[in-house]
């Protein structure tokens, strides 16, 4: 039914928010909700009540998705930095300002921050110019079955330490939990080069001797700080082992998952941030 002219004015009246013009221009926070200080944002609302919540569960056909994607946030760890990942999100054109009639926020931040991919181009030059970059990388192993093993917690990832893992012939997908969840590097703004990760003879044990084509880890680098890029060079030799980085796996148990990995499809890029969640 049509409204006639003079209801139509009072009723959009309604439905528009009110919102004071701002003085001045440039950029505004990503979102006003976000405050830091301690300080109260719109409506009253302490800024804890606001941010959202680490842990993150649904129900799905049955079972239960785990998100295990660490959210972006400015003091996020970066790769040696000691000032974390900074501002990554900013408000561009704000209805709040009155410069337009939707808000519109630009992104910027590094191929490898937070939870994310690497694709082949990220060690290896030639496979850089060949175009192995992550919009390359095979769905059907980011997508499947996972196991979840827990790594002694006093060790980096060695070749005697994959041994006693024992992981069976067959899984193709392993996500590693060390002492760096227990540590919760991750929610620590400052990069830490004693992270746990793996070392370039633990990387190869698992080349030659398992199934494994997508190796899941709970920081920033699969590569221990020490032998990062000897770790990442045997791995990604052959273009047939995809990198997952800086997992959230906090409340998941040991054990055997559906996971979905899904990296932004960003050709050109040797790496993505992604979304990981695991079916239980």
């Amino acid at each position: 039914m049509e409204l006639a002219a003079p209801l139509l004015l009072p009723l959009l009246l309604l439905l528009l928010p009110v919102a004071a013009v701002a003085s001045g221009g440039g950029d505004l926070p990503a979102h006003p909700g976000y405050a830091h200080g301690g300080e109260e944002a719109s409506c009253g609302v302490a800024e804890a009540e606001l941010v959202p919540a680490p842990e993150r569960r649904e129900e799905f056909d049955g079972g239960r998705i785990v998100d295990i994607s660490h959210y972006y946030r400015e003091d996020m760890p970066a790769w040696e930095s000691e000032a974390g990942s900074g501002e990554f999100l900013k408000l561009a054109r704000s209805m709040r300002n009155g410069s337009d009639i939707a808000n519109f926020s630009e992104l910027r931040l590094t191929a490898h921050s937070g939870t994310h991919v690497d694709a082949p181009g990220h060690v290896f030059e030639h496979y850089y110019d060949a175009g192995f970059d992550v919009d390359t990388l095979d769905l059907a192993v980011l997508n499947g079955p996972a196991l979840l093993v827990d790594v002694p917690r006093d060790k980096n990832i060695t070749a005697d330490v994959m041994a006693s893992l024992r992981i069976p012939k067959g899984v193709r997908r392993v996500l590693f939990r060390t002492l760096n969840t227990d540590r919760k590097l991750m929610w620590k703004k400052e990069f830490d080069t004693s992270y746990v990760g793996f070392m370039k003879d633990g990387a190869q044990w698992l080349v030659d001797n398992t199934d494994i084509k997508l190796v899941g880890v709970d920081y920033l680098s699969v590569g221990a700080f020490e032998e990062c890029i000897p770790a990442h060079l045997v791995f990604l030799e052959k273009r047939e082992v995809i990198l997952v980085e800086a997992l959230n796996l906090e409340h998941v148990t040991p054990g055997i998952y559906t996971l979905h990995c899904l990296p932004l499809r960003l050709r050109g890029a040797e790496g993505s941030p992604a979304r990981c969640i695991l079916i239980k």
